[in-house]
């Protein structure tokens, strides 16, 4: 059971991996299932639904490092923010533990930047490669 609940996890993690080359996504995949990074794509997963919400009323956006961005001074709002850019980082920060690939954390948010980006909804605001804000 565990076993299929870790697989599930990682097609899901895959599965935000798809727009890049397989040569990549081997480069910035993750290993190990650690607990703290299952624990963390578990809570990702049971707040994608708000976070959705608060994307498609213009709340917050997917900034250029791979992050979420809070657009308006709400504390609901930046509390969401702040629970998945931690959960975030830790998963970004696990791969680039175990891929040996510390020196290169900017790449890796930059990766999952360019990916959020491909998977935002229209109507949704994304900041661009070069910084600008726009609404895909």
């Amino acid at each position: 059971m565990r076993n299929l609940k870790i697989l599930g996890i990682l097609m899901i993690l895959a599965a935000t991996l798809t727009p890049m080359s397989a040569r990549a996504e081997a480069k910035y995949s993750l290993k190990e299932m650690t607990p703290e990074v299952s624990a963390a794509l578990e809570a990702r997963r049971a707040r994608f639904d708000n976070l959705a919400d608060l994307k498609s009323k213009g709340m917050v956006g997917e900034d250029d490092r791979g992050y979420v961005k809070a657009l308006v001074s709400e504390p609901e709002v930046e509390a969401v923010v702040d629970v998945e850019n931690n959960d975030r980082k830790l998963v970004y920060t696990t791969i680039a533990q175990q891929n040996n690939l510390a020196a290169e954390m900017a790449t890796i948010e930059k990766v999952f930047a360019e990916v959020q980006r491909d998977k935002a909804e229209p109507g949704e605001k994304i900041q661009d490669a070069n910084g600008q804000w726009v609404t895909k």
